[in-house]
């Protein structure tokens, strides 16, 4: 953990020497980009219209898996982290090694886009049906990347060195009681021995301008930790809550003042925080006082000392304000992922390809309250995290539904973008020497 890039402003970053790859290999790239676009929204499209949920994305990793297959990679590990799909690829020159990184999961979200290849699916999640969604764009991620693989796998002879490809489960957090995600691609070895990368590289799409490539060196994205809060009180008839005590007034309370633990208690110019409720559920009609209420939320930080901070003061809120109404509160923080810290050297030295992938179109980027478990990937290897844009033209951010929102779509035309900039972003990181 590196907290002192919180005090840091990001400088201007110096274009490094490293040379321009040669005209005939740009222009090689760029026909072999043209050439699979038509593959790659193809495949978002079938990946959008079967999203599947973390851990259980047994479909799409068949689909990356038999696609990694045609093209005749050196390696390729089915069943990494339950579902995840891993492709190495060795160019003609020995060299060093580097990660691509795409996630596959979809989220329990019902979608609401009207596309003629919306998803219908649902799903069980936990107790509940769900509906399921790509609302995150992984499946724009997923299927950029297979067209990556295509692009790269056509160029070994301009690579000297070995590209891993990691097509991961889970990045939206593990079913309950289940492990998953790039914490869990690391603790079983997936990227260790021969295949260690020394550096990894990701993307994530984006409710920008289309086709722009924002990023930021040091901390980009925030840390994550998942709240869970069961509120016990006593069941009773709604038309005599004095004989009872009740958790949903409770509850109600807790939320009140979860939110003044960024809002009054922590110092803010510092860092940014947020405390978020997402969920709510108690109660079976509406005349009965239940036993219990269950709340889950996520805390958001980027500092780790503000970040056991809040913890402390989340579990002392939420206890001490459930004893005052006569219940109990019980409250369990699972970490998800510790900031996304983008390499400073990496990204000086990637700076000069991300300018000439995206032009006028490379941007500087503030803070994100997101997070990402890209970071767990970083917290090992250096690596570089990336925004596409991919509103349509003209639509700024801001003026379109964001992420996990059940309207959330995407322009295809910018996926393009992404595949140049991820193979560019190989090709120059393992270019032969005196290329």
């Amino acid at each position: 953990m590196r907290p002192a890039f919180l005090l840091v402003a990001a400088s201007t970053l110096i274009v490094s020497a490293l040379p321009a790859l040669a005209a005939d290999t740009d222009a090689n790239l760029a026909t072999r980009v043209a050439a699979v676009e038509p593959d790659v929204v193809r495949w978002r499209r079938d990946i959008h219209q079967h999203p599947e949920l973390g851990n259980r994305e047994t479909r799409t990793s068949a689909l990356v898996a038999a696609h990694l297959k045609r093209l005749k990679l050196d390696e390729i590990r089915t069943g990494i982290a339950h579902t995840g799909v891993i492709g190495v690829l060795k160019g003609k020159l020995p060299g060093p090694v580097i990660a691509l990184r795409a996630d596959m999961d979809a989220l329990p979200v019902t979608e609401r886009t009207g596309l003629p290849f919306a998803s219908t699916v649902k799903a069980k999640r936990g107790d509940e049906t769900v509906g399921v969604m790509h609302a995150c764009g992984h499946d724009a991620h997923t299927a950029m990347m297979m067209g990556v693989a295509e692009v790269l796998s056509g160029m070994r002879d301009r690579i000297a060195g070995t590209v891993v490809f990691v097509f991961q489960p889970a990045e939206e957090g593990a079913p309950q009681g289940e492990e998953g995600g790039a914490a869990l691609i690391l603790k079983e070895g997936a990227l260790s021995g021969a295949y260690a990368p020394e550096a990894i590289f990701g993307l994530h799409v984006w409710p920008g301008e289309a086709g722009t490539i924002s990023y930021r060196a040091r901390g980009s994205m925030a840390s994550a930790d998942r709240l869970v809060i069961k509120v016990t009180g006593k069941q009773t008839h709604g038309a005599q809550p004095w004989h009872g005590i009740d958790p949903i007034t409770t509850a109600a309370q807790i939320v009140t003042g979860l939110q003044m633990i960024p809002a009054r208690q922590v110092n803010i110019t510092t860092a940014p925080a947020v405390v978020t409720i997402g969920r709510i559920q108690g109660g079976t009609a509406s005349n009965i006082v239940p036993e219990t209420v269950d709340m889950e939320g996520t805390i958001r930080t980027f500092d780790p000392e503000m970040r056991e901070d809040i913890i402390a003061r989340v579990k002392r809120t939420a206890t001490d304000i459930a004893a005052a109404a006569g219940a109990r509160a019980d409250v369990e923080i699972q970490p998800y992922a510790p900031p996304v810290y983008n390499d400073v050297a990496l990204v000086e030295r990637m700076e000069p390809t991300l300018r000439r992938a995206a032009g006028d179109k490379l941007r500087s980027m503030g803070l994100v309250m997101g997070s990402e478990d890209f970071a767990h990937y970083q917290a090992k290897i250096p690596g570089l995290f990336f925004f596409l844009g991919v509103n349509a033209p003209g639509v700024s951010l801001g003026e379109t539904a964001d992420l996990h929102s059940p309207e959330f779509m995407l322009n295809e035309n910018a996926l393009k973008s992404g595949v140049q900039t991820m193979s560019m972003l190989a090709l120059d990181y393992l270019k032969p020497s005196g290329s």
